[in-house]
Formats: structure tokens, C-alpha cells, sequence
């Protein structure tokens, strides 16, 4: 059973969403301030819910101790926070967060999120595909084609990893929606469309990989010669 931590200071939120967390299957525990979740064994964590507003140590600060944690830097995390500006945003995944959910939130959109990175995170990518041509790092949000750094955006860079777990395995446009934008109704299937035309022309020669099967979706083919 996934385990899931609870981080705000706000313990209505932590009681709220502990309740909605284990009526849908999870383990949950809840800490009132970074200092009391630091004091846990993190690494026995499936996921995070970390507030970044806390009182006492931020949760960015929290999150810099726990990246630079063996035991503890690839736990998910998901931010939870009031603010939303575009700064808070970029710096939330810079420091290696896996989403981000402003208050006020729909429990519906944190149970699909939760869900999605969980997924998401599970598997193991090998380190390298297409015969050493294409060499990704899930932790360092980083990929190189044929030698080269490709920058990719989040959204290009989460398809690739879906793709990558999940060889030859067809995701169709709602698919890919659910797993990639969970929770985001304004987003339509020709933003996929455009993000797999993006991600193709980027990764070059091995952008062939990306195949469509018309009516059904795309693929990421690894048996390609």
C-alpha cells in the first residue's frame, strides 16, 4: 500500500485530506511543520503533500534538506500552497517537486494528482534506450540525445518518461490527458497533438520512435532499427 505524508499547518488540511486519502486506499500520516516531518523516516514514503507556506521552516527549504538525503531524495512531492505566481511555480520544480496544487483545491483534482504522480513514479526506467543513443535521468530532469542535452518542457518531459515505462504500449489522446494533465479540464487533445510534434522534432533522428496508430494513439516503438 502507497504511503503518503500530509505536510501544513493548517490541521483541518491535514485532517481533511487524510480522511479522503484513506478512504481511497492510501496509508497517511499528517505533520504540522517541516521540523515534525523531518523528524520522520521520509524515505519510507511513497509521496509527499508538502505546503510551502508553513510557519517555521518553508517548504522549499524542506525540500532542499531532502534532496540532499540519499535516504530521502526520490520521494515524490507534490506542493500545496496559496500562492500562485509563476515564480513559486518555477521554483517548486526546480528544486525537483513532481506538481503543484494552489488552495483552494478540489479534493477530486488532489485524489487525480496524487494518483497520477504516483504512477507516474513507480516504475524504473533503464538507463539508457535506443541503444545508448538516448540516455535519460528521471532524478536530474535531464536527457541526451546522441550525446547532446535536448531541453525538453515538464509536459514533454513527463510523456517521454510515460512512454519510456511503458514500451510499446499505445496511449491514446484521453490517456495521455488523464496521466499527464490529471485534474486539468481546459486543457483539449490537440495539446497533445502539439506536445508529441514538439517532442518528436527535439529528440531528431530518434523522433521516429514516437509512432501513431491511427484511431487508437501513440507509442513509443524501442524495437525500431
Amino acid at each position: 500500500m502507497n504511503r503518503i505524508l500530509v505536510v501544513d499547518d493548517e490541521q483541518d488540511i491535514c485532517e481533511i485530506l487524510k480522511y479522503n486519502l484513506e478512504k481511497a486506499g492510501y496509508e497517511v500520516d499528517t505533520a504540522f511543520s517541516a521540523e515534525e516531518a523531518l523528524s520522520m523516516p521520509i524515505g519510507n514514503f511513497s509521496l509527499i503533500l508538502l505546503d510551502v507556506m508553513l510557519g517555521g521552516m518553508s517548504g522549499f527549504a524542506m525540500v532542499e534538506i531532502l534532496k540532499k538525503d540519499k535516504a530521502s531524495s526520490d520521494v515524490p512531492i507534490i506542493f500545496i500552497t496559496a500562492k500562485d505566481t509563476e515564480n513559486d511555480t518555477v521554483t517548486g520544480f526546480s528544486l525537483g517537486a513532481d506538481d503543484y496544487i494552489s488552495k483552494p483545491f478540489s479534493l477530486a483534482e488532489v485524489l487525480s494528482r496524487v494518483k497520477a504522480v504516483l504512477k507516474r513514479t513507480s516504475g524504473n526506467i533503464p538507463e539508457s534506450y535506443c541503444n545508448g543513443k538516448l540516455i535519460l535521468d528521471e532524478r536530474g530532469k535531464r536527457i541526451t540525445v546522441e550525446g547532446k542535452e535536448v531541453v525538453l518542457t515538464k509536459k514533454e518531459f513527463e510523456i517521454l518518461i510515460l512512454f519510456l515505462k511503458n514500451p510499446g504500449k499505445v496511449f491514446s489522446r484521453e490517456n495521455l490527458l488523464s496521466e499527464v494533465w490529471p485534474g486539468d479540464n481546459d486543457v483539449f487533445e490537440r495539446v497533445v497533438d502539439v506536445n508529441i510534434n514538439h517532442l518528436r522534432s527535439k529528440l531528431g533522428i530518434l523522433g521516429s520512435r514516437i509512432v501513431t496508430r491511427h484511431g487508437y494513439g501513440y507509442l513509443f516503438d524501442d524495437d525500431i532499427r
